[in-house]
């Protein structure tokens, strides 16, 4: 095995704790399953998990290193996605409460926007490349094989586990938004408050050093 077992079991647990604990992508599939569904929550996961896929070989690849160190490209990586989740949020206001008349299975979010949305809210965050080039590399022991096929193997075990949380997030959040979206009043406020996140989160990305 081209990776050591208690290397791998450590990695294992490290990444389940840090997929409890909430973070930018668990808050954005979160929102987006409030405003679109069930479906909508797990294709906003899929975007994510799409992004830290293209993160896991970007690293393997020894690019991470060279974005890390141009601070220019960092920022205006950082400034855009914040930009693009405020104007998200923005819409999301503006907008609360239109089309009324749809079914919950609608919800205001289409599946494909879900999914593109959840990949550049994941793409845009520094902190992701940040993470992973921070936190794979302590579990890979060169001595042992191929680093890509170190990098890949662990790269998959993380992504099969936010997978896992962001997509019961999403799940849930979508069956309860379902209900609330059925009331007109509520859902003018559920619309609101995931605007609010959104701006939230591109508030915080900006503002990061």
């Amino acid at each position: 095995m081209p990776i050591d077992p208690h290397l791998l079991a450590a990695f294992t647990l490290a990444t389940i704790v840090a997929m409890v604990t909430p973070g930018p992508d668990m808050l954005f599939v979160l929102g987006c399953g409030v405003r679109g569904g069930p479906r909508a929550g797990l294709l906003a996961t899929a975007g994510v998990i799409t992004g830290d896929a293209i993160y896991v070989a970007v690293a393997a690849a020894g690019l991470a290193a060279l974005l890390t160190a141009a601070p220019v490209a960092f920022t205006v990586v950082r400034i855009a996605g914040a930009a693009y989740l405020i104007y998200l949020g923005v819409q999301l206001i503006r907008r609360r409460g239109a089309g009324d008349g749809d079914g919950a299975a609608g919800g205001g979010l289409s599946g494909r926007r879900a999914y593109a949305n959840g990949l550049v809210s994941t793409m845009a965050n520094p902190q992701t490349i940040t993470f992973t080039v921070a936190f794979l590399p302590q579990f890979i022991d060169p001595a042992l094989g191929p680093v890509w096929v170190q990098f890949a193997i662990l790269g998959a075990v993380m992504i099969a586990l936010e997978a896992l949380a962001d997509g019961a997030v999403g799940v849930l959040a979508g069956r309860i938004g379902g209900w609330l979206r059925s009331r007109r009043t509520i859902r003018r406020r559920v619309d609101a408050a995931t605007g609010g996140v959104f701006i939230g989160l591109g508030v915080t990305l900006a503002t990061e050093s």
